[in-house]
């Protein structure tokens, strides 16, 4: 059992609780045998669904949580106030070492807060971003951050860059991972305050490789791997990103329906055109995970299904092998000592 990588999964959270986070639950523990999870949320509704599969019953464990922190909560005061909550009870695993991390649909504003107070920053990390892969011609790129930090400063962009580096390169794979800051243009000189002020410190960092200002129309062609942004451009980009893609998986659909000769052709196409469109589906790549934190939270879509809950779960087993958190604080243990 302490083989296991052990998953807090807010059962309650997103809008088709508690029936997709179990039915997710249920596929990733099915899938691996060294998961195991926590389902923290009403226990007689957990049970119900649990009811309807099979799996490794000594893998699942029910928390029961009669509270529930609903989306249009403020945050602080939800956390505060519902100590019962699925989402507060799920996080508080994280943090008494229970689990290695913590998988939710549910409010965003409620993810960020309880992250950040319940697990805790690593020491040393100034703001813990929101991180999500998104599809690229080249595979993914990690935009980073997404929707926790809008008023970031210059030094906080620097840390996301060198975070986002240690996951993509331990998580996903990708050596010496090319490092991209969002402007307006690729000129120096261009953009806001905040960017000017930030590409030459990303330029003086010798552990990450900056590959200089990339604009929003190049992102899709993965001209780089790690996005750096605050998170109010980080989340317009993701939005749009996410927008486009299923308009134009929309479109595409349609007009090979429209005459004999487009379903014809689609009948054709169709096996080529699947696994092309599958590719931009950002669903299959997980949740975003919260980086800085003592340990992993995953924020999912609040309209999520089983298939992405299971992949944000699993994404969970990557991370903490890797130790990522642990990588995180070594390098930023190094960054403070070298500065002071």
């Amino acid at each position: 059992m302490s083989e296991w990588i052990k998953v807090a999964v807010d059962a309650m959270g997103g809008d088709y609780a508690p029936q997709e986070p179990v039915k997710g639950a249920v596929d990733a523990v099915n899938d691996s045998p060294e998961l195991f999870v926590w389902l923290v949320g009403k226990e007689s509704l957990i049970r119900q669904e649990l009811d309807k599969y099979t799996y490794p019953a000594d893998r699942i464990q029910v928390v029961d949580a009669p509270e529930v922190i609903e989306t249009g909560e403020p945050p602080v005061k939800a956390i505060q106030k519902k100590k019962e909550s699925s989402l507060v009870k799920a996080l508080k695993l994280v943090r008494q070492g229970e689990a290695s991390a913590f998988v939710s649909c549910g409010s965003t504003g409620a993810v960020l807060v309880g992250g950040q107070v319940l697990v805790g920053k690593i020491r040393g990390v100034e703001r813990a971003p929101l991180a999500p892969l998104i599809p690229t011609a080249n595979g993914v790129a990690l935009l980073i951050d997404c929707g926790a930090n809008v008023d970031a400063r210059a030094s906080h962009l620097v840390q996301f860059a060198r975070m986002g580096s240690i996951y993509m390169e331990n998580v996903v794979g990708i050596k010496n991972p090319r490092v991209g800051l969002v402007n307006i243009g690729a000129e120096e000189e261009k953009g806001n305050a905040l960017v000017k002020e930030t590409f030459p410190l990303l330029k003086e960092c010798e552990d990450i490789n900056f590959i200089g200002n990339v604009e929003a129309r190049d992102i899709p062609k993965g001209v780089c791997d790690v996005i750096v942004c605050e998170a109010f451009v980080g989340n317009v980009i993701l939005k749009l990103y996410e927008g486009v893609g299923s308009t134009l998986i929309s479109k595409v659909k349609s007009g090979m329906m429209s005459t004999l000769r487009s379903k014809i052709g689609a009948l054709l196409v169709k096996p080529a055109l699947k696994e092309t469109l599958k590719s931009f589906d950002a669903s299959q790549y997980g949740g975003a995970p919260l980086l800085g934190l003592k340990g992993l939270v995953v924020k999912s879509h609040g309209s999520s299904k089983a298939q992405e809950i299971h992949n944000s779960i699993l994404q969970c087993i990557t991370f903490t092998r890797e130790d990522i958190c642990g990588k995180i604080r070594d390098h930023i243990t190094t960054e403070k000592k070298e500065e002071a």
